[in-house]
């Protein structure tokens, strides 16, 4: 069994306020992407272990890619293709249940396309949301990011979903923060003027095993330094502080909110026992993982890294709906390495 398949077998065991899934069809957009594929396979497994009978669409622009992951014949599952960066009809089936991830998440698309990045939040977003009016008894989860509190600089008190910081208008990469503050603000004006059931799950930096080989973000390339057994190199000072959570735990969390939450609301999704800065996570795996290896710092722009923040979120919303994260840091970052490694065998 390998990491992500225990990963799978713990959220089953641990998720067993399953009735309401029963004989349901879920929708997941974005279902090849980390958060996407997990949820997916966290849905299968469930099926296995309690006889469910959830019926799954798979909402993919890549088939192929797709069924690499899943599978091709699996009786509760089927494939719905489209991209949500064109303007083309979404005529997917009804269903009962909705995760809504497809969003671009490179840093360096965000970069170089920053205008397909705003319309792809957006549009991609109001898309789902017209999709529900012609469907009303569905529910939907959308799940947004912590980069939409932008640029916090204090963290003496934790971030609740109220408290916002500045997001610069005329800096690149805001397309992605600023499109999430939109598609969010979208969500909260749908429930209210047209009573639909959508709720929002506000992301820390999420991972955990399933990244691919070829995933360039910060805690990636931390942990293919470890396996390479080379220094960790920072681009930036690190001084960015920020909550982390792990996949399986981000689904649950989201689960929850799909379960019980309240329509038109946000939830912050993270395990605050995790909140420190990309600095102190480098010198952690430098510690923990290979003490050989060392922090360099060498500084470089153009590189897509949102500004320097703070952000230390406050899960009591969501605590509030029973759920609590599982995993420690120290063992999300093992984890995460030992699948790396699964991934180079």
């Amino acid at each position: 069994m390998n990491i992500q398949e225990r990963d799978i077998e713990e959220f089953v065991k641990t998720f067993t306020t399953v009735d309401w899934l029963k004989d349901k069809t879920v929708m997941v957009t974005g279902a090849t992407g980390l958060i996407g594929s997990c949820t997916v396979k966290c849905l299968l497994g469930l099926n296995k272990a309690y006889h469910l009978n959830i019926q799954i669409v798979v909402v993919v622009r890549n088939l192929d890619k797709a069924k690499v992951m899943f599978g091709d014949g699996c009786p509760n599952l089927s494939y719905y293709i489209y991209d949500f960066g064109s303007s083309a009809d979404f005529l997917a089936p009804a269903c009962d249940y909705i995760f809504h991830y497809a969003c671009p998440t490179a840093s360096r698309y965000l970069i170089e396309h920053p205008v397909e990045t705003v319309k792809s939040v957006v549009n991609g977003t109001e898309t789902m949301l017209e999709y529900q009016r012609k469907h009303p008894t569905s529910c939907m989860v959308y799940a947004s990011s912590m980069e939409v509190y932008g640029v916090v600089d204090d963290d003496s008190k934790p971030l609740d979903e109220e408290m916002l910081g500045s997001v610069s208008l005329t800096d690149i990469r805001s397309s992605y923060p600023q499109g999430k503050r939109m598609a969010e603000l979208m969500c909260f004006a749908y429930a209210k003027e047209y009573h639909l059931h959508v709720r929002i799950g506000r992301l820390a930096q999420t991972f955990g095993a399933g990244i691919a080989r070829n995933d360039n973000r910060v805690f990636a390339q931390f942990a293919k330094s470890i396996i390479n057994k080379e220094d960790i190199i920072l681009h930036t000072k690190g001084e960015s502080a920020r909550d982390y959570c792990y996949t399986t735990d981000a689904v649950r969390g989201l689960f929850f909110i799909l379960m019980s939450g309240d329509d038109g609301e946000c939830y912050n999704v993270a395990n605050e026992d995790t909140y420190c800065s990309i600095r102190e996570i480098a010198e952690m795996f430098c510690r923990e993982f290979n003490s050989n290896s060392h922090t360099v710092v060498q500084l470089k722009d153009g590189l897509g890294y949102s500004a320097p923040s703070k952000l230390k979120l406050s899960t009591s919303k969501l605590r509030r709906l029973g759920w609590q994260p599982q995993l420690g840091l120290k063992e999300m970052f093992a984890r995460l390495i030992a699948s790396l490694r699964e991934e180079g065998e």
